[in-house]
């Protein structure tokens, strides 16, 4: 048995119906580039240096997205200088690939539903029959837009004919061509180099290989799935949002079955690298979005978005709260209407409440700022108070400043801490106090204008006001 698989990876076209200046295969479904879910397929079947992938049209921006250790390291790239059919680009790619013999496995960059499983279900195919290639096909109620397959009277395939070339008979046949193909490598190398452009569209097509391979004596089979949708490739923007919402359903039942609670499914979005422990329950429209990580038992609000950011158990994020490339410790709590931006650091049991926003902020275990406040740049310690209307003035208009509060401190309501500055262990603000220096521990700082009462103000004024 052969051991030695090569993948291509077809991503050169340009995509014009989706009206974009980026290559279609670097538009997004699912939380992932198009190009990127058929490369983590893929990689199912081969190691990265037996992976190839065409490019042409944005070949740099394709080498970019697949440029990640996580994923493209190691991959191997085929430029097509001219994109001139699917065909064309295995013609291009012929010298490089041809020694590799073996097997050889064709994808598509736009297809990004098909999974690992049915790969390894085409290869097996090739491996356990005859012949010189398996396509891959689906019986459809309503085929239009795919090839068909052609069988002779004994069944067996003898090509494939496009929508627009097939005869009304042609053209009722409901077993579809979906596009992916194994071959061994020696016949598909030995007769690539006689595709032909005879066709409207002046192109090279792939799909040709199987009558030209049929009439060189080699037979083709066919490996059918159930679910032609795993097949689907992306022509324009309502395709993308087709392919789009089957990838967040696969992702939110994944989910679901692992023990995750989540509300009105349909409505969340949740991306592919996001990982969630048992009984936490996800409200409806929140975004859990990148490389985030989310313990047991927590409960994210709805409409709540966060992204790359860590959660431990027991967390809560309330309503419409924002949480981004920050973390979250056991039993803390955020929102609702919240903003957590930017390296962002919650406590065991730490609160932060309704319209609060922290900036590279530090808040210590059982802290609390529950409203109305802003802290940017600031260290604050174990169990500190922080009182309504309070903000760290971190910014001077060139460089940023950090503020220091230690455990224990109680910062007034509508306090103004101008950065750098430093709150000692136990210290109290006065309410709207502005605070310039440091106030040492267990000191009460106050900085305001005191208090003056006029008597009978008012009533004078009101007196005055009636003159004529």
């Amino acid at each position: 048995m052969e051991t030695a698989l090569t993948v291509v990876i077809l991503a050169a076209g340009l995509g014009t119906r989706m009206k974009s200046r980026k290559a279609k295969v670097l538009h997004r479904a699912g939380g992932r580039y198009l190009v990127e879910h058929v490369l983590r397929s893929a990689r199912a079947l081969a190691p990265p240096e037996r992976i190839f992938v065409v490019v042409g049209h944005q070949s740099a921006g394709v080498r970019a997205a697949l440029a990640s250790p996580e994923i493209g390291l190691g991959v191997n790239f085929i430029e097509q200088a001219e994109q001139k059919g699917t065909g064309h680009a295995l013609m291009v790619a012929a010298e490089t690939l041809a020694p590799l013999g073996g097997r050889i496995v064709i994808l598509y960059g736009d297809c990004p539903l098909v999974r690992p499983e049915t790969l390894k279900g085409l290869v097996a195919a090739l491996e356990s029959s005859d012949v010189a290639g398996v396509i891959l096909t689906a019986i459809m109620d309503d085929p239009t837009g795919y090839g068909r397959v052609l069988r002779d009277g004994a069944g067996r395939i003898t090509g494939v004919v496009e929508q627009r070339a097939g005869s009304p008979e042609q053209l009722a046949i409901r077993e579809a061509n979906m596009g992916l193909y194994c071959y061994h490598a020696a016949p598909f190398w030995a007769h690539v180099q006689e595709l032909r452009p005879d066709n409207p569209a002046r192109e090279y097509y792939l799909t040709d290989m199987v009558e030209i391979l049929h009439r060189a004596g080699h037979a083709i089979s066919s490996f059918r799935i159930d679910d032609p949708r795993e097949v689907l490739g992306i022509n324009d923007r309502a395709e993308l949002a087709v392919v789009d919402r089957l990838l967040r359903e696969r992702k939110v039942r994944e989910l679901m079955l692992a023990g995750v609670t989540v509300e009105k499914p349909e409505t969340v979005t949740i991306d592919p690298d996001v990982t969630i422990g048992m009984d936490t329950v996800v409200e409806p429209f929140a975004q859990i979005l990148g490389h985030t990580t989310i313990g047991e038992n927590c409960r994210i609000g709805a409409c709540s978005i966060i992204r790359d950011s860590e959660l431990h158990d027991d967390v809560e994020v309330g309503q419409f709260t924002i949480v981004v490339t920050s973390r979250l410790e056991r039993a803390a709590q955020a929102g609702p209407f919240a903003r957590l931006r930017m390296e962002d650091y919650l406590g065991p049991g730490a609160h932060v409440g309704n319209f609060v926003e922290l900036k590279k902020t530090r808040l210590g275990p059982g802290s609390k700022a529950m409203h109305l406040t802003y802290l940017g740049d600031s260290q604050i310690g174990a169990h500190v108070n922080v009182g309504a209307g309070t903000i760290t003035c971190n910014y001077d208009g060139f460089r940023k400043h950090p503020t220091k509060i230690g455990a224990g401190a109680f910062i007034g309501s509508n306090s103004i801490l101008v950065a750098p500055v430093e709150i000692g262990e136990g210290a109290y603000l006065a309410a709207g106090s502005v605070i310039t220096d440091d106030v040492p521990a267990d000191a009460l700082g106050v900085a305001r204008s005191r208090q003056v009462n006029r008597e009978d103000w008012a009533r004078k004024r009101r007196e005055l006001g009636k003159k004529p």
